[in-house]
This record gives C-alpha cells, sequence and structure tokens, in this order.
C-alpha cells in the first residue's frame, strides 16, 4: 500500500510529526521533493529532532528512509544533519538512501540564489540556500544528478569549487545511491509511505506563483518523482493547521492584521511555537483559510485530511475561520490564480465557540469537547473531505486516529 503525506496549506503544517507517527507501520519511507529548505520537527518522550533532508521515519531503527528522485540534495547540509541524528543515539548507517537520480546542490548554486534574490525589484524571500537554482539547472539540462559524480563528461562544464566540492562527498554518496524504480518495484508488496515537503500552495504549478517553491509539492509529485507512477497511489492525506501560516514573502489573505504584542497573531506564534525549524524566522499567521483548503483538497485529491495544532485555541472563547474572500468588493469562493486577486482579498470570516480547556491528554476522538468536534465537523462539510487523523500537541503519543490510513477503503 502506497500512501501520500502532503502538507495541505505553505507548509509547516506538522507533517514530520504525520510521517513519524505513520512509519511505525510501514517498510519505507520516500520523502519525493524539496531540499535543505524544508524543515521537520518530532517529538518523541519530550525529546526534539529536527530535520531538513532526511525523511521522518528515520527515527524507527528498522525503516529504510529514501531521499527521492525529486529532491535536491545539498551533501554537507545532509551529512550535518547525520551527524546530529547519530549525536542522538540514532543509527542510520545503511538504512538511509538516496535515489540515484537525484540532483545535487552546489556552492556556486547558494551564491547565485543570493544574488538573484538581492536583485528582484519583489523579493520572493528564498531562504537562499540554492534549492532554486539547482531545480533550475535541472531544467536547463545542466544539473548533476547523484549518477553523475563518477562521470567527468558531466562535470567538465562546472566550475572548480563544484568540482571540488562533489569529490570531498563522492565516496560518502556513491554507497548511499539506489536505483529507486527498481527498489520500489523489488518492494512492491511492502507498505510504502511517500513524505512532501513544503505544502499544496507552494507548489510550482498549482500553487500561489511565482511565491511557491521550486518543485512539486503537489500530490502527484510522488508519483513523478517517488518511483512508482500514478497508478500506484492508494491514497493522499492532507495535512493542514487549525489556522494558517506563510514564511516569507506572498499573498496571505487570511494573515491577522495587528501582529504586536498581546494578539492574536503574537499569541498563536508563542503558542503554537511558529518559528522556522531551518531558518528561525516567524511564521506570518492567520485565520484557517477554508477556501484555500478546499483548493487544495481538491487539486490533489486528498481523500483524507489530518488536522494539527488543535490544542492552541484551548485557551480561545472564541475564533473565526474563512470561509470566502471579498476581491474588490466581489465575494469569491474559489481560490484565485491571480496573484493580485490574492493580495485584494479580504476574508469573509464565520465565529467557532472556544472550549477553554487543555485537550492534549485527549487520545480517542470523543475525548475532544463538543466546541472542538463542531469545529472540525464544519471544516469536513466545507471542503468535503473527512478529518481522519487529530494532533493535540507535538509528542508522537499526542496523536488521536479516527480511522488508520493503512485501512483499505
Amino acid at each position: 500500500m502506497n500512501i501520500v503525506v502532503m502538507g495541505a496549506q505553505w507548509g509547516d503544517e506538522g507533517k514530520g510529526k504525520i510521517v513519524d507517527y505513520l512509519a511505525a507501520d510501514a517498510g519505507i519511507v520516500v520523502r519525493f521533493s524539496g531540499g535543505a529548505n524544508a524543515g521537520h520537527t518530532i517529538v518523541i518522550g519530550g525529546e526534539r529532532y529536527a530535520l531538513h533532508l532526511v525523511p521522518s521515519g528515520v527515527l524507527y531503527p528498522d525503516k529504510t528512509v529514501i531521499l527521492g528522485t525529486g529532491m535536491v540534495i545539498d551533501p554537507e547540509a545532509l551529512f550535518a544533519e547525520l551527524s546530529g541524528l547519530e549525536a542522538k543515539g540514532i543509527d542510520w548507517t545503511g538504512r538511509v538512501r538516496i535515489s540515484d537520480r537525484a540532483h545535487l546542490v552546489l556552492p556556486s548554486y547558494r551564491r547565485i540564489d543570493k544574488e538573484m534574490e538581492a536583485s528582484r525589484k519583489r523579493p520572493i524571500g528564498t531562504t537562499g540556500r540554492g534549492i532554486g537554482i539547482a531545480y533550475g539547472m535541472k531544467s536547463f539540462r545542466d544539473g548533476v544528478r547523484l549518477a553523475d559524480i563518477g562521470d567527468p563528461g558531466r562535470l567538465e562544464n562546472l566550475e572548480s569549487e563544484d568540482v571540488a566540492f562533489i569529490e570531498k562527498w563522492r565516496d560518502r554518496l556513491e554507497p548511499m545511491s539506489v536505483d529507486l524504480v527498481s527498489h520500489l518495484r523489488s518492494h512492491r508488496n511492502s507498505y510504502v509511505l511517500f513524505e512532501g515537503a513544503q505544502g499544496a500552495l507552494l507548489d510550482l504549478d498549482t500553487g500561489s506563483y511565482p511565491f511557491v517553491s521550486s518543485g512539486m509539492s503537489c500530490s502527484s509529485g510522488a508519483a513523478a518523482q517517488g518511483g512508482i507512477g500514478p497508478r500506484r497511489l492508494d491514497r493522499v492525506l492532507g495535512v493542514f493547521k487549525a489556522y494558517t501560516t506563510r514564511v516569507g514573502n506572498g499573498p496571505f489573505p487570511t494573515e491577522f492584521a495587528d501582529d504586536s504584542p498581546g494578539s492574536l497573531s503574537h499569541y498563536i506564534r508563542e503558542t503554537g511555537n511558529e518559528y522556522g525549524v531551518t531558518t528561525g524566522r516567524p511564521r506570518r499567521c492567520g485565520y484557517l483559510d477554508l477556501v484555500a483548503l478546499r483548493y487544495a483538497c481538491a487539486a490533489n485529491s486528498m481523500d483524507r485530511l489530518v488536522l494539527t495544532h488543535l490544542d492552541v485555541y484551548d485557551e480561545l472563547a472564541e475564533f473565526e475561520a474563512c470561509v470566502a474572500y471579498r476581491v474588490r468588493g466581489k465575494i469569491v469562493e474559489d481560490f484565485p490564480a491571480s496573484v493580485r486577486d490574492l493580495e485584494d482579498a479580504t476574508p469573509v470570516l464565520k465565529k467557532f465557540r472556544g472550549w477553554k480547556r487543555g485537550i492534549a491528554s485527549c487520545r480517542e476522538y470523543e475525548e475532544l469537547p463538543r466546541e472542538a468536534r463542531d469545529y472540525v465537523a464544519f471544516i469536513e462539510e466545507y471542503v468535503e473531505a473527512p478529518v481522519s487523523v487529530v494532533s493535540v500537541g507535538s509528542d508522537r503519543l499526542q496523536t488521536i486516529v479516527r480511522e488508520s490510513p493503512w485501512t483499505r477503503s
């Protein structure tokens, strides 16, 4: 069985925790897109693990994790991350593999990335890690894949610093190489979890272009870049928060207008620890955008949803969610393609009653307060997809499963 776990918003939805939780029943975890600009935080028994390139299933000692074909990988960042896992007692040797068709991020890419961002009249807000440049080189057919690092003919057009960089890491990279298609074909009866990076609204084709990632963060990316093909995807899980956040520049229709100390925005950022795992940047916060969530569900065939950070609302007497936009005086109920429309959009809000008590200890859905369940029911009706998992805290155990994603329908 093959399950995709992807973000249903602008990233940072809690995918890492959910992949880690579901990986208990998986044999293989494949991350299919993104680079070291992504960040997942996993909490197990109070111990925090920050992952950037390595798939979340690595924390289980018996799982194979694979960096997939759609990823762009900075070897320096990868081995620094693996060293950090070793320091915490995680033995990854022989369990972390890399698709031989995955592309590398080279030193010159980082420099070009920063120069391009600085030259833009309207910056996109990239992390400056060379991710977009690596994807650009891939499209220009000038990129370097793992399969190419031993081929002098593929490296002859590179700058000397990039060649030296590859030579530095070659002996450590080559033993990790795997033919992903062949590997998954030989494990076709395994439970495989496909882990996305960023979120649906950052996808290059279906996101809020041009303020998007350079890779495929859509569900179809799992098939195109995960080594199996679309007809073998059994289920798509979309992960979303009880509110919405965004990092970097770009339109954000439901962003809170007031971000001062004591504001709702400040409360949610501090309560939800809304700071980038990779960059430490404070995330922009706003109301749950149901218009965008419904669009993400439809564009990615999400047949199940995972709601995270519901506990962040524990202290609120009431809160709101966006059910439509008002764009230059007109009510809009579908997510616009135009950046100008999104920038001009203001949210049409619906109020919900809060529950004013902690839910972090709840382990069954029926234990949640009636107000929390009413909120979930409204979301399900609006976006036309069931919420099968609810996260009520950062720890692995703080997860309520209404229906196991591994159950065939």
